[in-house]
């Protein structure tokens, strides 16, 4: 009887371990993953049991590729951007998810109707909406920067400036300094002379830019004085401005906005515990206690009203979020397919004029 009480006790712990394996999610790090820790992490393992074992990358979508294709898969949940969630769901490198696992919004919407347009595909589903803006340091520039024109102006505004490596988002922020109007940008971007023309603006500051590939290196760069304007991330200027009392200013024209989705990579080790994750991760209350941590819009609609200050109790978010009526005279959303399409190519020229 007691050899026998001693297996079913066994089994019934080993039974409990299995149903909360921990799992891994991939996301950007800095002050975006920890927004995503206090506001997703903490409160699915306190509710279901499972650990959450959080990992940083500068892409996650370099390392879903190499896992899934040497068939040595540790990533279960990654944070991606939009058009690397199109390109690896074609490519049959990412699980299909049912929209219907999703939870309504708390008056009962069905999740795909309370959702932001565009935000649920067929292997992703939207937790955020962000953009790459500019930013300035006020210590170190003379006068207002208030145009991505100012940006390449370095006649006007001397210094260095910050831009991420890679073509996506230097491309089009290129051709609205050139006075290109955003609704035309991606129509010339699927033109050679439209390419042309945008490698000549960027030509204009290449002697002058300090390149970044993490996030949390654009408010870095301008705290140290290494660059005087910087793109970046606009909830990483707020985290530094903002908590940590950096004087960094946005210049939100000429934003380029763009959502991060969660996915789960094909033959991912807890699949039902990613689903589990994703789902509670992406409710209307969890989206809208993000936004109490950065400065990232909800990909909710009904995790909007719920919005309010910032952590530190004093901070009203609404302002700072990519999607404030004030801060879209002249923004861009960023064209998902034309990216996910044209990526190689772009960058396959961005590098090659790199290293001329």
């Amino acid at each position: 009887m007691l050899k026998s009480t001693l297996l079913l006790t066994t089994g019934l712990t080993g039974l409990a371990m299995a149903a909360k394996a921990d799992i891994t999610v991939m996301s950007w790090g800095g002050s975006y993953a920890v927004s995503q820790v206090e506001a997703y992490h903490k409160p699915f393992t306190a509710e279901t049991g499972i650990g959450v074992n959080s990992v940083d990358a500068d892409n996650p979508a370099t390392p879903i590729k190499a896992q899934v294709e040497a068939g040595n898969v540790t990533i279960d949940v990654a944070d991606v951007e939009y058009s690397d969630a199109i390109r690896l769901c074609d490519e049959g490198l990412l699980e299909e998810l049912d929209t219907s696992m999703l939870p309504p919004a708390p008056d009962g919407t069905p999740a795909e109707e309370d959702f932001i347009e565009g935000a649920l595909t067929d292997c992703a589903v939207a937790n955020i909406v962000w953009s790459t803006i500019y930013a300035y340091n006020t210590e170190n520039v003379e006068g207002t920067p208030t145009t991505m024109a100012d940006f390449f102006d370095l006649e006007t505004f001397p210094g260095k400036r910050g831009l991420r490596k890679t073509a996506k988002a230097n491309l089009e922020m290129a051709l609205i300094a050139d006075g290109v109007p955003a609704e035309e940008v991606y129509d010339l971007l699927e033109t050679d002379e439209g390419v042309d023309q945008a490698f000549a603006k960027l030509e204009t500051i290449k002697d002058d830019v300090v390149w970044w590939e993490a996030g949390a290196q654009p408010p870095q760069l301008l705290a140290d004085g290494e660059v005087v304007m910087s793109t970046a991330y606009n909830g990483r200027i707020f985290n530094a401005a903002v908590a940590e009392d950096q004087p960094l200013e946005v210049v939100w024209d000429g934003q380029i906005l763009d959502f991060d989705l969660f996915v789960i990579p094909k033959g991912a080790p807890n699949l039902e515990e990613a689903k589990q994750f994703i789902a509670f991760s992406t409710d209307t209350e969890r989206l809208a206690a993000q936004a109490s941590w950065i400065s990232y819009g909800p990909a909710r609609l009904s995790s909007g009203p719920l919005v309010g200050l910032y952590s530190d109790g004093e901070t009203e978010m609404a302002p700072h979020m990519p999607t404030a009526e004030a801060n879209l005279s002249n923004a861009l959303v960023n064209d998902f397919e034309f990216w996910a399409d044209r990526d190689t190519d772009l960058n396959e020229r961005f590098n090659a004029w790199l290293a001329n």
